[in-house]
């Protein structure tokens, strides 16, 4: 199961356990019984202050338990096997029941062991979702730091009849005492805030007392942190306020068209993006939605960004790198089927629907590319294109024609989705030539329809807009405004690529520099700062 390089390198980790940890496990006579008693071997041959034992009694089988030898009381389990993107998540757990420190903040940490009233999470997760580990991890540092929380972390392939029995149709999916509770990829800092019913107001509080920046970049994808590295470079105090920091690059599965790194993906760019940022002296504030922008009065004064949980932050300068979102179909039933057999995350949800009939809405790159990875796994994919050609790279589109279970669909308009009020049970489209409507049967639509800018907090701010909602820029990346300027898929800007959103990220910074140095601020805000 392990070979010779991975029980190497899982060896050296586990010489980093300070004390010992138990492996408790549940079996049954399937194969992936089996295969969980192997590993759990591999893995207790590794070192001496790993101990596994075959004698638990849980309901799901395979399934195992890690905890501290000297505290029962916090552990995480894994139902099924946690290899595939899960492995780094079984390394993690090992580490940090072993005592071994986690790389989050103390703070968050602080907040973990507090939390009261007891609370059983059982998350659901498939071996191919990127999205996965992130909540995976955070779970279990809950799970072992707080005796009143626990953590049952089910691998959706192993027990399907469960999924489908609760409804499961897209991953990650987190029960909180046998309710559904929260779903898509959240990190530990999001999880806590939702279990602390006073974050908003601390993290409020915080943001009231910053002074002032001479540059604040809000977003924080690949553009916003280009932005505020290169400002901070310049020697300007640089705060970096986000909803999530990493945007649609966490979101991102396989790049290959980052010059000079043949293959990456999404969560590895954006954990290295985090960490270039962390090199420098930037404020960067995460988990905070901007909500309305209110600009300087005067030339070289204060705008003021308000956010979602009424606390606000000013800068002289401001660089707008908001990015985009996935966009919606707008028919009738999308938002009702909405991971209930309507998906958005192909790699994430694609083996949720092994065997089963899709649809993909969508016949640019990633529609195509949607189409042909779900091609490999479920029954049969139907794609839908409105126009009357695909739109997608040549070379896609041959390997698209090449499979037997795919069907092609051009000038069709998608108008409903169909469902049994549980989960999605058909799609209706319209053929544009003749307009007459057609209805397929299936279990799920995958929408890879492009992107959707993020402005709605601009439209009354007196920030330029196209009609599609993107910030106008120049070919300085300036807003209409002095002062304001904006970076990445949130402008104008064509070609929406990471590479390129890099590229106006440190544009737009360099003319913020220039602003600055071009523009004082007036007498009475200078000595009020």
């Amino acid at each position: 199961m392990l070979d010779a390089n991975l029980k190497q390198q899982l060896s050296q980790y586990l010489g980093m356990l300070r004390e010992p940890i138990e492996l408790v496990a549940s079996l049954g006579d399937d194969a992936k019984s089996t295969e969980t008693r192997e590993l759990l071997t591999v893995i207790a041959s590794l070192s001496d202050k790993v101990t596994a034992t075959f004698d638990g009694d849980d309901k799901r089988r395979p399934s195992f338990i890690i905890r501290r030898a000297s505290d029962a009381s916090a552990w995480v389990r894994f139902a099924g096997l946690p290899l595939g993107h899960e492995f780094t998540s079984l390394v993690l757990a090992l580490l940090w029941a072993g005592g071994h420190p986690p790389k989050v903040s103390e703070e968050a940490l602080e907040i973990a062991r507090a939390i009261e009233g007891e609370h059983e999470f059982e998350m659901y997760f498939s071996l191919s979702c990127h999205n996965c580990p992130d909540v995976v991890q955070a779970l279990t540092l809950l799970a072992l730091n707080n005796p009143h929380v626990n953590a049952t972390l089910i691998e959706g392939g192993t027990f399907q009849a469960e999924v489908e029995e609760r409804g499961v149709m897209a991953v990650p999916a987190v029960f909180l005492n046998g309710k559904m509770w929260g779903s898509g990829k959240m990190s530990i800092e999001e999880i806590l805030a939702k279990l602390d019913t006073g974050a908003d107001e601390k993290a409020a509080a915080v943001l009231a007392g910053k002074k002032p920046f001479e540059v604040l970049v809000v977003g924080g994808g690949p553009a916003g942190a280009s932005a505020a590295i290169y400002t901070a470079r310049k020697g300007f105090s640089t705060g970096l306020v986000a909803e999530r920091f990493g945007g649609q690059v966490q979101d991102t599965m396989g790049i290959e068209n980052f010059i000079s790194v043949p293959y990456t993906e999404g969560p590895k760019l954006a954990a290295a993006l985090e960490s270039h940022v962390g090199e420098y002296d930037i404020d960067v504030m995460n988990l905070q939605r901007a909500e309305k922008l209110i600009p300087a009065k005067e030339l070289g004064g204060y705008h003021e960004v308000v956010f979602a949980n009424g606390a606000s932050l000013k800068a002289r300068s401001l660089v707008l790198t908001t990015g985009a979102r996935w966009r919606n179909l707008g028919v009738p039933g999308e938002a009702e089927y909405k991971n209930k057999g309507v998906a958005y995350c192909p790699h994430c949800d694609g083996p949720l629907f092994k065997g089963k009939r899709v649809a993909v809405i969508g016949g640019g790159n990633s529609g195509v590319e949607a189409a042909i990875d779900l091609a490999n796994i479920v029954g049969h994919v139907t794609l839908i294109e409105f126009d009357s050609q695909l739109r997608a790279d040549q070379v896609l589109v041959d390997k698209l024609k090449s499979m037997k279970n795919v069907v092609i669909l051009t000038s069709a308009q998608t108008t409903e989705v169909e469902g049994d009020g549980e989960k999605v049970n058909a799609l209706v489209y319209k053929d544009r030539e003749t307009g007459q409507e057609h209805k397929v049967e299936l279990e799920g639509v995958f929408v890879q329809i492009g992107l959707v800018p993020n402005t709605e907090w601009l439209k009354d701010s007196g920030v330029e807009l196209t009609g599609r909602g993107e910030i106008v820029i120049d070919d300085k990346a300036a807003t209409n405004l002095p002062g304001i300027f904006a970076a990445g898929d949130v402008t104008t800007v064509p070609y929406k690529q990471i590479i390129i959103a890099m590229g106006e990220g440190s544009k737009a910074a360099l003319s913020a520099f220039d602003y600055l140095i071009r523009n004082t601020a007036p007498e009475e805000i200078a000595e009020a700062a």
